[in-house]
Formats: C-alpha cells, sequence, structure tokens
C-alpha cells in the first residue's frame, strides 16, 4: 500500500479551487456589471438546470469511477480499472446524448412552464451541447481523483474558468445590447466553451497517463461485469444528486414567485434572487474552495482504507478533517459577521450586499461541515444515507420557501437553509461517529474556537475603525483577524503540533 497524503492533494485541489473562485468571482462581478442584478437573476434561473443534467449524467459516474480506481489501485487491478473507465465512458455518452436531446427540443416550454420566464429558452439550448463534454470529462476526471493524481483535475478547473471569462468579455459587450435573454446566453455559452475545452485536456492527459494493465494483477472482471459495478455504485450517488438538484431547482423556482407574493415587484424580485444566489452566497461558499478540496481527496482514501479493512486509518484521517473543518467554519463566520459590508464592498463595490451576507453568517459552519461529512461518508459507501439527508434537508428549506417567504421575504429563504443544513450536518456527524469511530470533544472543537473567533473578530471590527475605507485595509483587516485567531486557539489548546502535521494515509 502507498502512503499518500490527504494534505498532498488537498494543497493542489485548493490551490486550484481558490484560483477559480477568484477568477469566478471577476467573472460574477464583470457579468454583474454587464447585464445588472436582473441579468443576474436570469442567470441564476438557469444553472439549477445545468446542475440538475450534471447530476444525471455525471456525478454518480464521477464518484463511481473515483471509488473504482481506490479500491483496485490497492490490489494493482490495473487492468480491471481500464476496463472499468471505458464501461462508464461509454455510459456517459448515452446518457449526456439523451438528455442533451430532450434539452434541446423542449427548451421553449421548459422556459415557459418550468422556470416561468420565456427569455431563458436560447440559454437552454446552448447549455443542451455542453452536456456530453461535461459528462465524460467528469468522468475521467474521476479516475485522476481515485488514482489520487489531482493536478489534471486542477488544471482543468483553471483551463474551464479561463475559457468561461474569456468568453463573457468577448461575448457580453455583442450581445447584451439585444437583450437580457442574450446576454444570459453570452454567460452560457462560456460554459459550453468551457466544458468542451476542459473535456479535450483531461481526454488528453487520461491517453498519456492511463494504467498500464501489464503493471498489475490479471483482469478478472469482464467489460459487462465492470458496467454493472458501475451502475451499482453511480444509480444511488445519482438519486442523491437528482433528489437534490430537482429541489434545488424547485426552490430557485419558487423564491422569485414568493418573493413577488411577499409584495416585490417581478423585477425587484428578481434583482434580490440575483443578489442573494449571485453574490452574497458565493462568498459564503468561496472558503469551501479548501473543505472541497479536502472532501474530495479524502473520499478516495477512505474507500481504498475501507477496501483494506485498515479502520484506525479511516478514523484518524477522518477526526483531523472534521476538526479543520469545523475551526475554519467558525473562524469565517466570525470574519464575515465582523467585516460583511468590508467584505462586500472590497469584492462587488456594494455595502448593501453585506447586509445579505451578516444574514448567512450562521450557515458557514454548517455548509462546510456537509460539504466534508459528504466526502467522508461518501468513502464509506454510505450512499444511500447521504440521499436520505440531502432530500430531507432540501424539503425543509422548500417548506420554509413556500409557507413562510410570503410573510417573511427573503428571511425564511435563510432561515430554512439554516434549518436544512443543521439537520443534514448534526446528523452526518452523528453516522459518522458510528461507522468511522471519529473522536469529537466539544470544548476543543466548538467551545474555545467560538470564544476565539468572537475576540479576534471584535479586535478586526476595532482596527478597522481607525483605518480608512479601502480594498487594502480590508485585507490586512482580514488577514490579521485569521492570523490572532489561529494563535489564540494554539494558546487555548484547541491546535497543537500535531494538527499541522501531513495526514498519512
Amino acid at each position: 500500500m502507498y502512503k499518500k497524503s490527504i494534505i498532498r492533494g488537498a494543497v493542489i485541489l485548493t490551490a486550484a479551487n481558490l484560483i477559480t473562485r477568484i477568477m469566478g468571482f471577476f467573472y460574477r462581478v464583470y457579468m454583474s456589471d454587464a447585464i445588472g442584478s436582473e441579468g443576474m437573476g436570469l442567470y441564476q434561473l438557469v444553472m439549477p438546470i445545468y446542475l440538475l443534467s450534471w447530476s444525471v449524467t455525471s456525478s454518480g459516474f464521477s464518484t463511481a469511477v473515483s471509488r473504482i480506481t481506490a479500491a483496485n489501485a490497492a490490489k494493482r487491478r490495473f487492468a480491471d480499472t481500464e476496463k472499468t473507465i471505458a464501461s462508464a465512458a461509454a455510459l456517459c455518452i448515452s446518457v449526456s446524448l439523451a438528455v442533451a436531446a430532450l434539452m434541446f427540443f423542449f427548451a421553449d416550454k421548459a422556459a415557459l412552464y418550468i422556470l416561468g420566464d420565456e427569455r431563458t429558452a436560447i440559454s437552454l439550448k446552448i447549455l443542451s451541447f455542453a452536456i456530453p463534454f461535461m459528462s465524460v470529462g467528469s468522468c475521467i476526471r474521476g479516475y485522476f481523483f481515485g488514482g489520487q493524481r489531482q493536478s489534471v483535475p486542477a488544471a482543468s478547473q483553471v483551463l474551464e474558468q479561463s475559457v468561461r471569462i474569456i468568453s463573457i468579455i468577448v461575448l457580453a459587450p455583442l450581445l447584451a445590447s439585444k437583450g437580457l435573454e442574450y446576454a444570459c446566453a453570452a454567460a452560457v455559452t462560456g460554459v459550453l466553451l468551457g466544458e468542451a475545452f476542459s473535456c479535450v485536456f483531461t481526454l488528453i492527459s487520461y491517453w498519456f497517463m492511463k494504467p498500464d494493465p501489464s503493471l498489475g494483477r490479471k483482469p478478472d472482471m469482464s467489460a459487462f461485469k465492470c458496467a454493472v459495478l458501475v451502475l451499482s455504485m453511480a444509480a444511488p450517488l445519482a438519486a442523491t444528486r437528482i433528489s437534490s438538484s430537482l429541489l434545488s431547482a424547485w426552490e430557485n423556482i419558487l423564491i422569485p414567485q414568493k418573493l413577488r407574493a411577499f409584495g416585490e415587484t417581478a423585477e425587484a424580485a428578481m434583482s434580490l434572487y440575483g443578489n442573494l444566489t449571485g453574490m452574497a452566497l458565493p462568498l459564503i461558499q468561496l472558503p469551501s474552495a479548501l473543505l472541497m478540496a479536502v472532501a474530495t481527496a479524502i473520499m478516495p482514501t477512505v474507500a481504498e482504507s475501507a477496501a483494506l479493512g485498515d479502520k484506525r486509518r479511516i478514523s484518524s484521517a477522518a477526526s483531523r478533517v472534521l476538526k479543520f473543518t469545523v475551526l475554519i467554519g467558525i473562524g469565517t463566520a466570525s470574519l464575515f459577521a465582523a467585516l460583511h459590508g468590508e467584505t462586500a464592498n472590497a469584492v462587488y463595490g456594494r455595502e448593501d450586499i453585506g447586509v445579505l451576507l451578516l444574514k448567512l453568517v450562521p450557515v458557514c459552519p454548517l455548509l462546510y461541515i456537509n460539504i466534508i461529512m459528504n466526502g467522508i461518508l461518501n468513502g464509506l459507501g454510505e450512499h444511500l444515507f447521504i440521499f436520505r439527508n440531502s432530500v430531507i434537508s432540501s424539503v425543509i428549506n422548500i417548506a420554509f420557501i413556500y409557507f413562510l417567504m410570503p410573510v417573511w421575504g427573503i428571511n425564511a429563504y435563510i432561515a430554512g437553509l439554516f434549518s436544512g443544513l443543521a439537520f443534514s450536518s448534526l446528523s452526518s456527524v452523528h453516522r459518522a461517529r458510528q461507522t468511522a469511530d471519529i473522536k469529537t470533544d466539544p470544548v476543543s472543537l466548538v467551545l474555545k474556537p467560538i470564544v476565539c473567533a468572537a475576540a479576534s473578530g471584535l479586535l478586526a471590527k476595532y482596527f478597522i475603525g481607525f483605518m480608512d475605507p479601502s480594498k487594502l485595509s480590508y485585507i490586512i483587516s482580514a488577514i490579521g483577524m485569521l492570523a490572532v485567531y489561529v494563535l489564540l486557539l494554539i494558546a487555548c489548546g484547541s491546535l497543537d503540533k500535531s494538527d499541522f502535521k501531513c495526514l498519512k494515509c
């Protein structure tokens, strides 16, 4: 068994995620200037369909390939890995072409009767051409994740985001003047080109880096058995993602409608929706780049350890990763709470977004815990549990939107998001304690970090008051606050030397 470092893989993916998130902010800031809040709302209305198509055609296959690759690598079954990838790719192509055809030919009806805005029809048709590229690319990236070769997926992420940005810069000035539907179409064209370039890059990388069957054991699985194995793993995973995406799409369709029921005009409702989902939420999710990288890196490690029956290794890695997740979540929540207006102004030049950001602060730790626990539980094969959790969490959020948003407005969505994530996160941690023997200490894991984060946040808020408002003063205050937070964690014993060592797995 080869010794792998979760930190090493996570660092590569984190660097790529941070680069793409920063590029993504440039993308969103430019797009918000080019098409306005209402145009952002229109774009956000289309994106759940994009995520739904990814759930149907890509999510289950990518994760299944990753787990199978990790398990085969532990047992040196490289020939079976090659057959698995070929079978999975064939399945991806078949499913993605069918979904793409449905989206293209029913785009007009979907825009009018499902999304409730016929201006999205052009974007849906363009998006349909991206689906095969997205599906095949995700499938092949699953191989690189499973083999813990994170550099290829990392590079493909950066390439994809780069193409998106170039596309919006070139196309937005040409199309935005023709109307919001064409401005939205320009952004979706960037999605198409990004997926196409990323897919080609990933396929070329696989051709030169694919496993050599002669170096391992002889194959003991036929192509048919490989396909069955992929489907048996992909089906529950895809069901989880599909249900989550369907419910998420329903949420996004309901929000503008219920905001109008609250008393907002159609234009104001779409603008508020764009501010929340296109600006405030991405700010909250920015630190999750690190956690998503760790979750992606730990899943094949846990799967490999499970295949070898190494429970101690699973417990050690999962416990350490959960600890860092909670500490990051609490620290980030404190940063956004103390400097919410300054953060929004530094990124978007709009302090009004900071009001939404402040309301989303309690969501931070729960969102991050949910991301990392899904990675751990996926590696343990707890797909049905994740499916149940995801459905219940989304149903809670939808109930708040449907019944309470006409009374509470946007606050109902935030309350529902918090409630759903609280249920999902706490139940996931409980499940992981049972199956992976995760070690938790509420005092050092939660209580002490909250005190440290509150103290560092108050200091940052106090000192930034003596500085002239600028992006530089915000950056200095934010970095200073996080540095003080880490020092306080070390001083109170929530962090020690062992926590800074690589997680050898």
